[in-house]
This record gives C-alpha cells, sequence and structure tokens, in this order.
C-alpha cells in the first residue's frame, strides 16, 4: 500500500482502527519521521478517540479512551528491556495497543499481531505488513481485499 501524504496515512489509520477489537496489537516500524505517529493519530480517529494523539517518545506510554481504549507505546527509549514497563497491562487489557519501534520487543510480544513497516519511498510512504497469527491474518486479508 502506498500513502503520498499525511491526509492519506491518517485515513488509512482511520479504517483500520474501526476494525480493531480489544486486545488487537499493531507493531508500527519505521525510521525517524515516517510517520508511526499519525498513523497512530488514524487509528485513535477509528476508534471514537478525540483526544489529541501525542507521541509517547518520552513517556514510553499514553492511554486514550474512546470506542475502545487505546495504549500507544513508543519502546525505542527502554530498547531490549520489556521488563521496565508491565507490558502485560497493555496487551491484554480491554483496549488496543499499537506499539512503536515494536520489534525492540519481538520476543517479547504475543504470537498474533500486525506489524506495519513504514518506509519513505519517493514523496510518499509504502506501508508493508506482516500478520504473525490467525486474528492478524484476518485484518490482513480485510486489507489486501479492500474492505479499509
Amino acid at each position: 500500500m502506498f500513502s503520498q501524504n499525511e491526509d492519506e496515512l491518517m485515513s488509512f489509520g482511520r479504517r483500520l482502527g474501526n476494525l480493531l477489537v480489544a486486545q488487537d496489537i499493531v507493531v508500527l516500524s519505521g525510521d525517524l519521521g515516517t510517520g508511526k505517529t499519525t498513523l497512530t493519530k488514524g487509528i485513535a480517529q477509528g476508534l471514537d478517540i478525540k483526544q489529541m494523539i501525542k507521541s509517547p517518545t518520552y513517556t514510553i506510554v499514553r492511554e486514550y479512551d474512546g470506542r475502545l481504549p487505546l495504549y500507544h507505546l513508543d519502546v525505542y527509549r527502554i530498547g531490549e528491556d520489556p521488563d521496565s514497563i508491565d507490558l502485560d497491562d497493555f496487551l491484554f487489557g480491554e483496549g488496543v495497543t499499537v506499539i512503536e519501534w515494536g520489534e525492540l520487543l519481538s520476543a517479547s510480544l504475543p504470537q498474533d499481531y500486525l506489524k506495519i513497516k513504514i518506509l519513505k519511498e519517493n514523496n510518499g510512504r509504502r506501508l508493508v505488513f506482516e500478520s504473525t497469527g490467525e486474528r492478524s491474518q484476518s485484518l490482513l486479508q480485510q486489507i489486501e481485499n479492500g474492505v479499509l
């Protein structure tokens, strides 16, 4: 999938957010400035969250209330030390978890999550998807079939 601008990236995120259910996990990877937080803003809109979404870079996690809670994590600063936060509270909670730089925690993540890699390409962004389990495969099929 290719996004030419922030509006398209947020629109995709909004459509994805509409499909998400409690305990869905979305792992976002990509270089600094590729649009991980922008995509999360769209996901939040799809979850009917009205609050302003900010990058959790220095706070590690931000929680937002909507149709479902959104747990927005940025684990870049904790590196490969998942024990520095209680991941289970977010991964197995009542909401949706979006993890920026989540590949750093791959050994600590549940078996089922949707990974979205955001790559700068020309003047836009290419989104590359990977599913790791049954639920994320279902989401990926909906994306591929144009449900989004």
